[in-house]
């Protein structure tokens, strides 16, 4: 009995592990077939990444042309030089050949050959011919893929505007980094099998991911006017030996910028190129430091004492306040008493008696405190803050500066004073331009822009843009008032220079001394509009410390004279009759 009892127990034990491999048999069948049915995609594509080899390919970038279509900045192709260590055969050839094609130190192309990585880059913006000459070589090992790099046509016109990329193709500065998501594109790639050694697999071929070109932008600037206002800034900086010069140009209805010049520019082909003449052992953060300053877009990033333009807002708040009339009568001896200091006129006898529209013409000093006055410090602080002085002006360029202006509860009457003709604050000449286009355009203030519109690779609309405005900063009736007299400046007045033959056009004149006080450095300045009843262009010029003489009036009014003489007609702007003439 013991020994069937031992025979049926042990029939039984084989007998469960017979069961128990049958099941792990029958489990293992049903996952294999859960696997290679069901999950047959994901492990593919996981056995794929393994042995697949992924290089980028750079998107074409958006181009970036002017309000004709003219091209400003624009792609050309280049290539990018890699190397594989796993496919390199004769290292020393590879580093031969790379050293003396791509003109590289030995120690630099040797570093790279010889390191341990699936991908190794060696050079990229790479001109095209000597990556098609590297190509025929035919070395084991040696990537040579095309790629784009960016080409600004005109070199340095609008430099500080349009910006510039990097080397992996990405906005910097200006527009470039502004318009970022429109010109950048989508990346491509090419995928290549390699074997468990990470040698490529020929038979394999390659798979290529095609790049999406980024889109074109469309802005405001015109080539034309860009070109002209470049060519007078130069020869204003040369003539008068002037740090710099400024030419901003928009239109005051909208707010479309036409020219924004800063000079001197810097050519775009080679942003990182230092001055001639500059020293060699500057250090790397003194080399940055400089190309900071090189690349500085004055019109936006820097302020300054606006001087008697500024008096063209003290003026509009007078008017629209109703403390003065055109014909308000005041006398200037020479001299203002403000508390106890003592503002002169530039004017050292004095203007004498004189209405406010000759006291504009003439840019009297103490008469625009006199208003100044009249309006106190709470109403003429509403008055600058109503304008939108404490405000940035939202253009669409990086790094706009804020004004920089007295706290109001540090106002103080001899404060008030100095504001009232253009010292003891700083704005940009970007925010002096868009408050004066408010003025003068029926109360409207219009938000100074150079983007337009994006359109794709196919040229369908992909954005247009619009830009907010803000109403009733004056009213019509102030605003035409403003036009008058400023037309007078022009006609009769200290903005004569800016007289131009057969059309009627406003502005006002500024000559400001920079800090410290008694330094003989001015700053000589000029705002101008035409047609002064219709203002469809505005234009600032910003002199920056010129020798010999410094008056806005002589240096900086026949700048703006010579651009409208020749931007009024190209603009299709018709000239008025003589008053003579019906």
């Amino acid at each position: 009995m013991p020994e069937i009892h031992n025979k049926i127990a042990h029939r039984k034990k084989i007998l469960t592990v017979f069961l128990c491999c049958g099941l792990a048999l029958v489990g293992l069948f049903v996952r294999l077939v859960y696997l290679m049915i069901f999950e047959a995609d994901y492990y593919a594509e996981k056995a794929t990444q393994l042995h697949e080899r992924e290089r980028s390919i750079k998107a074409a970038r958006g181009r970036i042309l002017d309000r004709t279509g003219e091209v400003l900045a624009d792609n050309r192709t280049v290539c990018t030089i890699s190397v594989i260590h796993n496919q390199i055969q004769d290292p020393e050839a590879v580093i031969e050949m790379l050293c003396r094609e791509l003109g590289l130190s030995e120690e630099y192309v040797r570093a790279r050959v010889e390191k341990y990585s699936s991908m190794e880059r060696v050079k990229s913006n790479v001109d095209k011919s000597v990556g098609d000459r590297i190509r025929e070589y035919e070395i084991p090992g040696v990537k040579v893929d095309e790629d784009y790099k960016r080409y600004y046509p005109y070199g340095e016109l609008a430099s500080k505007v349009l910006g510039f990329t990097g080397g992996d193709n990405q906005g910097i500065i200006g527009l470039e980094v502004i318009y970022e998501k429109y010109l950048q594109g989508e990346p491509g790639k090419i995928l290549t099998m390699t074997d468990a050694r990470g040698i490529e697999v020929e038979a394999a071929g390659e798979r290529r991911i095609e790049p999406v070109s980024g889109s074109d932008l469309y802005i405001s600037l015109d080539r034309n006017i860009q070109t002209y206002a470049t060519q007078l800034a130069y020869q204003a900086m040369e003539t008068k030996q002037a740090q710099g010069v400024s030419i901003l140009v928009m239109n005051p209805q909208n707010g479309e910028i036409y020219a924004m010049v800063n000079v001197p520019e810097f050519d775009l082909n080679d942003p990182y190129a230092l001055p001639e003449g500059t020293g060699e052992n500057l250090s790397q953060e003194e080399q940055q430091n400089l190309l900071n300053q090189i690349w500085r877009n004055g019109c936006i990033n820097d302020t300054y004492e606006p001087g008697s333009t500024f008096k063209i807002i003290t003026a509009a708040a007078g008017l629209e306040q109703g403390v003065i009339t055109p014909q308000s009568q005041f006398s200037c001896p020479g001299f203002i008493m403000v508390e106890d200091r003592k503002i002169r006129c530039h004017k050292v006898g004095g203007h004498g008696g004189q209405d406010f529209i000759h006291c504009m013409m003439n840019s009297c000093n103490p008469a625009l405190i006199s208003v100044g006055l009249l309006l106190g410090v709470d109403t003429y602080y509403d008055y600058f803050s109503r304008f939108g002085l404490l405000t940035k002006t939202g253009v669409d360029l990086p790094g706009e500066a804020g004004t920089i202006m007295h706290n109001k509860e540090n106002m103080g009457l001899v404060e008030l004073a100095t504001v009232s003709f253009g010292q003891s604050f700083q704005i940009t000449p970007i925010q002096l331009v868009t408050t004066a286009s408010s003025i003068i355009n029926g109360g409207r203030r219009v938000t100074p822009h150079f983007g337009v519109k994006v359109v794709d690779a196919q040229g369908n609309m992909v954005e247009s843009f619009s830009y907010p405005v803000t109403g009733n900063i004056v009213s019509e009736g102030t605003s035409a008032t403003m036009r008058e007299i400023l037309e007078m400046v022009v006609k009769e007045g200290s903005g004569k220079n800016g007289k131009v033959e057969g059309y009627r056009v406003g502005g006002k004149t500024a000559t400001s001394q920079t800090l410290p006080r008694g330094s003989g450095r001015y700053i000589s300045s000029f705002i101008g509009f035409a047609p002064a009843d219709n203002p469809q262009v505005i234009a600032v010029a910003i002199v920056n410390t010129p020798q010999g003489v410094y008056y806005g009036g002589q240096v900086a009014a026949p700048i703006i004279r010579q651009l409208f003489e020749n931007i009024l007609p190209y603009m299709g702007i018709e000239q008025t009759p003589p008053e003579n003439e019906s």
